[in-house]
């Protein structure tokens, strides 16, 4: 362990700040400024400094620090949301920017969407990458920055996120971000909730029914022995087949698809549908392509612990929210824990070589049971 200390920015949900706790960083503060992560954050770290803050007014507690975290909102990037490049949160950057000369920390950590390197800033047409980039060695840091793939650092799914990591002055020599270390499939971390194999899990309450005008649970008959598949529930005009496979990495968890489970007779099959005046569910009208219909015997959605599963969060971490949009909103948008935790050793590898003047030299991949048990 470790006397690092770090602190945290738009800690959302808090996969970021834990993971960083588990590689031995001491907790400084986290803040956010959505009611239901703070009372997150709080529920399950009454020991840490939590605060409820807009990050323009956030003074922090604290004048010194090693590692500043800031996984700055994402919606005006990302592609599930509006992707608008006028959207006022794309410039929060510059707040992490303005608590770093405050705190002055040793170590910057910047996450965000994989398509920040295609938009552009709309008053001097930098792309936001170099924009972000260029505002942190403005302020005396030494970035580096990476697209990574959350599959290649024990992360079972595709999701693909921007790192940058920012040293004040310069880093140890030899220093680069994590590399990946071969794929994690989705199987080990939900195979046993799949087939309700485990009760009493915080935010897990499986109900097999899905209510839908779309998909189609048939009652019809099945051998409890019958495979329990993944299905997209969601986003029915998307080109990839809506049966997915536990042996692969699983796709990106985001905000806005749904997931869910089938048993028993799974059909899938694109179909026409009704496009007339008076039919529902029909986004665009206009539109000719065929729409993904599932049939099965039974089927039901994803819990919170599922989606939360695949972020790598702890079984034992519980989330609060008023409503289940609010608790899938910050399971889709937390740092996944795994990979948190081997940027965190990582990092504290690279204060260690600072600290004893040697070469950088990374540590070991994280390992499965260490997050899900912690």
């Amino acid at each position: 362990m470790s006397d690092y200390t770090c602190g945290g920015m738009f800690s959302g949900a808090g996969g970021l700040d834990l993971g960083f706790e588990m590689a031995g960083f001491r907790h400084a503060f986290s803040t956010d400024w959505d009611a239901d992560c703070v009372a997150t954050l709080a529920r399950n770290r009454p020991g840490w400094n939590v605060q409820y803050s807009d990050a323009r007014e956030f003074a922090p507690p604290t004048k010194e620090l090693d590692v500043l975290l800031a996984g700055f909102p994402c919606q005006g990037f990302s592609l599930g949301g509006h992707r608008n490049e006028t959207d006022e949160r794309n410039g929060l950057f510059r707040e992490v920017i303005r608590v770093a000369k405050a705190t002055r920390p040793r170590v910057i950590v910047v996450e965000n969407v994989l398509n920040l390197r295609n938009m552009c800033h709309p008053g001097n047409g930098k792309p936001y990458v170099q924009e972000i980039s260029e505002g942190f060695a403005g302020a005396g840091y030494e970035v580096r920055s990476e697209f990574l793939k959350m599959s290649g650092f024990g992360v079972p799914q595709t999701r693909r996120r921007f790192v940058l990591v920012a040293f004040r002055g310069k880093g140890p020599k030899q220093y680069h971000l994590p590399v990946p270390s071969g794929e994690q499939a989705a199987e080990p971390f939900l195979i046993d909730l799949a087939q309700c194999k485990v009760d009493g899990l915080a935010n897990h309450e499986p109900v097999w029914e899905f209510p839908s005008q779309v998909h189609m649970a048939t009652n019809a008959p099945y051998d409890l022995s019958d495979p329990v598949v993944p299905v997209r529930l969601s986003r029915t005009a998307s080109d990839g087949n809506p049966l997915r496979d536990l042996s692969r990495p699983f796709p990106a968890v985001d905000t806005a698809t749904i997931w869910g489970w089938a048993q028993g007779n799974i059909k899938a099959e694109r179909v026409e549908v009704d496009r007339g005046e008076g039919a529902k569910f029909v986004r665009n009208r206009n539109a000719d392509y065929k729409l993904w219909r599932i049939s099965a015997s039974r089927l039901r959605s994803f819990t919170d612990r599922e989606y939360a599963r695949l972020q790598t969060f702890p079984d034992a971490w519980l989330f609060e929210g008023a409503t289940k949009r609010s608790i899938h909103m910050q399971v889709g948008n937390a740092v996944p824990v795994a990979f948190a935790f081997r940027l965190a050793t990582n990092l504290r590898a690279a204060l260690t070589a600072l600290d004893e003047g040697v070469p950088f030299h990374e540590e070991i991949p994280v390992d499965r049971q260490l997050v899900l048990d912690f």
